[in-house]
C-alpha cells in the first residue's frame, strides 16, 4: 500500500472553533494516527508553548500530541538560530515567544539587541513599543513572528502583530521579516521540522490569503475547510484555488 500524506493543519477555524471543537476534529485527528500519518497542527499564534496548546486542546476535547504542534514562535527560534546563534533580543511577547528563544540560546535584553522581536501579546504596552521603536532606529534588525493584523476575541477583534509591527515600520521606515504564514521560511521549518517532502505534503486551513497561499507557494496539496473564516461565494474574488474545497475536516480521506 502507498504510504499516507502527510499534513499541516492550521488549529483555528480548521480543528476548533472558538473554544470548542469542529465536529469530526478528533475522529480526523484519530484517523491520521491509525494511518501512521505524519502531521503537525500548525498555528501563527506565537503566545503559547506547544504543551500550553495541547493542553488547551484538550481541554476543548481534541487530543493533540505536544509533538505534533508547531508555533510562529518556534519557527522564528529556527530563524534567529540559524542566522545567528546565540544572539540577543529584545522581546515583546508572551511565554510562548520568550521560551523558545530561551530554548536557543538566546538572551532576552533591551541593551543593544542583536534583534527587536515581535510577538503576539494578551496587551501592547505602549512604552515597549516606543523602545522597541527606538531600538529598530538604532539598527538591532527587525523581527515579527507573523503578518496577521488583528486576531478574534470574545469581545470582538484586537490588534495583532502585523498591526503592531505597521506601526514600528511605520515610525522607523524598516520593515520586518514576518516568519509566520503565509511566509514560505514558516512553511520549510514546519516541513522540515516534520521530516517531510512537499510533494508529499498537504496543508489544510480555513483562509485563502494565508493557508491556502502558503501551501500552495510551498508546492503542497491544499485543502480549503468551510468551517472557519472563508464561505465558498468568496472563492471567486482570488486568482488561485485550493487543491479541494470540503465543509470540514470531518470529510477529509486520509
Amino acid at each position: 500500500m502507498d504510504s499516507p500524506k502527510n499534513y499541516l493543519i492550521d488549529m483555528d477555524g480548521v480543528l476548533v472553533k472558538g473554544r470548542l471543537p469542529v465536529p469530526g476534529a478528533q475522529a480526523f485527528v484519530n484517523r491520521l494516527k491509525e494511518k501512521e500519518a505524519k502531521f503537525l497542527v500548525l498555528t501563527n499564534n506565537p503566545m503559547f508553548s506547544p504543551a500550553d496548546l495541547a493542553y488547551r486542546l484538550r481541554a476543548s476535547g481534541l487530543d493533540i500530541p505536544v509533538e505534533n504542534i508547531f508555533t510562529s514562535a518556534m519557527a522564528t527560534a529556527q530563524f534567529l538560530h540559524g542566522q545567528r546563534p546565540y544572539g540577543t533580543a529584545f522581546v515583546i511577547g508572551e511565554s510562548g515567544l520568550t521560551s523558545a528563544l530561551h530554548g536557543i540560546g538566546y538572551i532576552i535584553t533591551d541593551h543593544h539587541p542583536d534583534y527587536v522581536v515581535l510577538g503576539e501579546t494578551m496587551a501592547y504596552n505602549l512604552e515597549q513599543i516606543t523602545k522597541a521603536v527606538r531600538l529598530v532606529a538604532e539598527g538591532s534588525r527587525f523581527i515579527a513572528t507573523n503578518p496577521d493584523a488583528s486576531g478574534p476575541t470574545e469581545s470582538g477583534i484586537v490588534p495583532a502583530c502585523g498591526a503592531m509591527a505597521a506601526l514600528i515600520e511605520k515610525a522607523t521606515g524598516r520593515a520586518p521579516f514576518f516568519v509566520g504564514k503565509p511566509a514560505p521560511f514558516m512553511m520549510r521549518s514546519a516541513m522540515n521540522y516534520l521530516g517531510v517532502h512537499s510533494q508529499n505534503t498537504v496543508m489544510v486551513g480555513d483562509r485563502m490569503d494565508t493557508d491556502i497561499i502558503a501551501g500552495m507557494q510551498a508546492g503542497m496539496e491544499t485543502i480549503l475547510v468551510l468551517s472557519g473564516v472563508t464561505r465558498r461565494e468568496e472563492l471567486s474574488a482570488f486568482p488561485f484555488m485550493p487543491t479541494q474545497v470540503l465543509e470540514s475536516v470531518a470529510d477529509i480521506k486520509v
